[in-house]
């Protein structure tokens, strides 16, 4: 049996580690490549989905049979016509308000009080896809619940079902427009308390300027209703409503919707840039 010395089987570990660490030029190993935007916006929604299912689902039906209970509560003081699309449309949208802008909010405020951006931040993914797959992922949670509530609105007020087909532009649009908005309050609220706050806020702001008929309501507070993302969506979706719908004002006000969705979500990426980095 022969002995071979220490140093020699060191030295050879060594020479082979290098080996493999390293190229033959003795450059150091280049990096894996940065994720694409795609498939880390698919795996983060896939994820997000899978965790939210749970929790989300019992939440759904309390905004489901609020926004019910709301149009059943109206029912006593309107009667038809403008009013009456209103009232559902806003009603229908507010399912949205309260997932995607609100829980949303308290979401984020959570995840960034709890040091949980930390984990994300170490994942070799765009910002970007952090918080488009999050807010797809709620926005998801409200699709049958705003179908629900706009078809029971329109069975209550004998409102005719023809084009509740405009749905399925209604709720992404609008899950963009409040998923953004809901996203970048919790990412820049200083606390999860106040995170809460403003998320709860937001959801009050859809319900007032949402549900209520426009020239009901005060001048200045009427300038408040254009600024909220989720009124382009209500006033599409009451314009389908009509007998002979006016297509190129819904295009318009869904239009409106969408470059309000953008704007909104590259905010909340930008404040998830500024969160994950302090």
């Amino acid at each position: 049996m022969s002995i071979v010395p220490a140093e020699a089987v060191s030295g050879r570990a060594g020479t082979a580690a290098e080996t493999v660490n390293e190229p033959a030029d003795g450059a150091p190993a280049p990096l894996a490549p940065r994720a694409r935007l795609l498939p880390s916006l698919a795996a983060v929604y896939r994820a997000q989905l899978s965790r939210a299912r749970v929790a989300r689902i019992p939440l759904l039906f309390v905004a489901t049979f609020q926004s019910v209970g709301i149009m059943i509560l109206m029912r006593g003081v309107v009667d038809g016509g403008d009013e009456a699309r209103a009232v559902v449309a806003g009603s229908s949208v507010l399912v949205v308000a309260f997932v995607a802008l609100n829980l949303l909010a308290q979401y984020f405020g959570q995840l960034r009080a709890s040091g949980g951006l930390d984990h994300y931040a170490t994942l070799p993914v765009p910002p970007a896809a952090v918080v488009l797959g999050a807010a797809g992922a709620y926005a998801s949670f409200t699709v049958p619940g705003t179908a629900v509530t706009a078809v029971a609105g329109s069975v209550l007020f004998q409102l005719p079902l023809t084009h509740l087909w405009v749905l399925v532009a209604v709720i992404p649009l609008s899950g963009a427009a409040l998923a953004g908005l809901g996203a970048a309050l919790g990412l820049l609220a200083p606390r999860q308390e106040l995170a809460t706050l403003l998320g709860q806020l937001g959801m009050s702001a859809a319900l007032l300027l949402g549900v209520l008929p426009a020239d009901r309501l005060p001048g200045p507070i009427g300038y408040a209703r254009d600024l909220l993302p989720s009124t382009y969506g209500v006033e599409a979706l009451a314009r389908t409503f009509d007998a002979r719908p006016d297509w190129p004002v819904v295009a318009f006000d869904l239009a409106v919707c969408a470059a309000v969705g953008v704007c909104s979500l590259a905010v909340a990426t930008w404040a998830y840039r500024r969160a994950a980095v302090r």
